[in-house]
Order: C-alpha cells, then structure tokens, then sequence
C-alpha cells in the first residue's frame, strides 16, 4: 500500500576521510502524516546525515528506494546536485530546524518566517500571523535575529519551518541550546502544530527521557566497528 508520508528503503550515505570511511545504513524508514519520530544515538553516530539526506541536502548511495507519496525523491540526483526540480521538491516538501536556527540576519522574525513562503510562491500572511502569535512572537516580529534570546531565535526557526505547509518537517536537535523548561515548551508548541497541519516531522535529539514525555517514537543508531564504520538504523519496535 503507497503512503502519503515518506518512504526510504536501505538507504546508504558515506563519508571518507583520508583513509577511513563511515557509512551509515537505513533498512528501513516509514514517516506517516501527522507522525513524529526521534533519531537517537550518541553524538557521531549519524544522526544529521540521515536527517540531510532526508531532506535532500546529501545525495544516498545508489540503490537508495526514496519516495515520499508518488515522488520518486531518489531519482531527483541523477541530473546532479543543482537541478531546479531537486531545489523545488526540497523546498516544497520540507521544512527545516538547524541546530543554529539558521536565521538569516538581515530580515526580522516576521520575514524570515515568511521567506520559505516567497521561495515557493504561496504567500499567506495570516498563517505567518498565527504562527507568530502562536510560537510567541509577537512583540519579536519586527526584531532582527541578533536582538533575539536562544529561546526566540528556535521558535522563529519553528515557525519558518512550518511557514510552508510542508509535508514533512525535519529538525536537528532543536531543543538542545534551551533550559528545561522551554525545551517542553517549544517542543509542545511545535508537535501541535505540526499535527495540526498533518505534517510529519522527523528530528535529533540526545534526550530520551523528554521524547518518552512528549509520546514521540524513537529509532536509535548504532555504531558497528569495521571497514568501514557502519551506523545502522535499528529496526522498528513491533
């Protein structure tokens, strides 16, 4: 049966350095919409790369099966890394939370939210509104990044990256720089919203105690000695 959600069967991507290389291996991945899922594992093991080559940012090995819904994502590299229907399905189909928040520092809070809404052509002001006066940011919405609190640049980073509608969100850590107390909180805000407009979202996280809380299901990575080193999504519990 096809999902609407994303698909990625033995994906592989590996880096060399020097003389040794490291591979990381997907079996299997399913992310239905409205889901949330949490790679864990220690630092190292992988994590960010899956979560790039999810996102298109890191080509997969040949071999790699990818779809999310009908689109072949897989098939999107072999024109190469800079063809315009590879940037579009990248910036339609995902929206991004770095570990830094990535804001761009020349644009206040209320533009770098919409700026993924430029890039794809469908400006909606009153969803940028929402999410602002939703995620808290009301009286940032005018402010440029560096006037901003840890806590206030990830919520701006949230909210650009479901500025979109994307299908699925993808995020690096993205409670990591804040105290305990608004990582529950940001990380509340953003499943909610998410679910409400059916996205998926897979993110990093170190903190299995907080995931457990959350309800958010874990696939942990474990590294395996040899040539090369090879990090293994573990399968699924049943």
């Amino acid at each position: 049966m096809t999902s609407a959600g994303l698909h990625m069967v033995d994906g592989r991507i590996s880096l060399s350095d020097g003389g040794r290389r490291f591979e990381v291996h997907v079996p299997e991945l399913q992310l239905d919409p409205g889901q949330a899922l949490a790679l864990t594992g220690a630092s190292g093991s992988g994590k960010t790369l899956i979560l790039e080559m999810l996102g298109l940012l890191r080509a997969p090995q040949d071999g790699t099966i990818y779809r999310v819904g009908n689109a072949d994502l897989a098939a999107l590299w072999q024109g190469g890394p800079r063809t315009p229907k590879l940037a579009e399905m990248r910036g339609r189909l995902f929206g991004f939370v770095p570990q830094s928040g990535g804001l761009l520092p020349f644009l206040t809070v209320r533009d770098n939210i919409a700026l993924p809404q430029r890039v794809c052509g469908q400006p909606d002001p009153d969803w940028c509104a929402s999410l602002i006066d939703r995620l808290g940011l009301g009286d940032q919405a005018g402010q440029y990044p560096a006037f901003l609190s840890i806590g206030q640049r990830q919520r701006t980073a949230i909210a650009r990256a479901l500025s979109h509608r994307p299908r699925i969100v993808i995020a690096d850590e993205p409670t990591s720089a804040l105290d305990p107390a608004s990582a529950d909180q940001v990380l509340a805000l953003f499943l909610e919203t998410a679910a409400e407009q059916g996205a998926g979202v897979i993110l990093s996280s170190h903190d299995l105690d907080r995931m457990d809380r959350h309800g958010i299901a874990q696939r942990s990575l474990a590294v395996e000695a040899g040539s090369p080193v090879t990090s293994r999504l573990e399968a699924a519990p049943c």
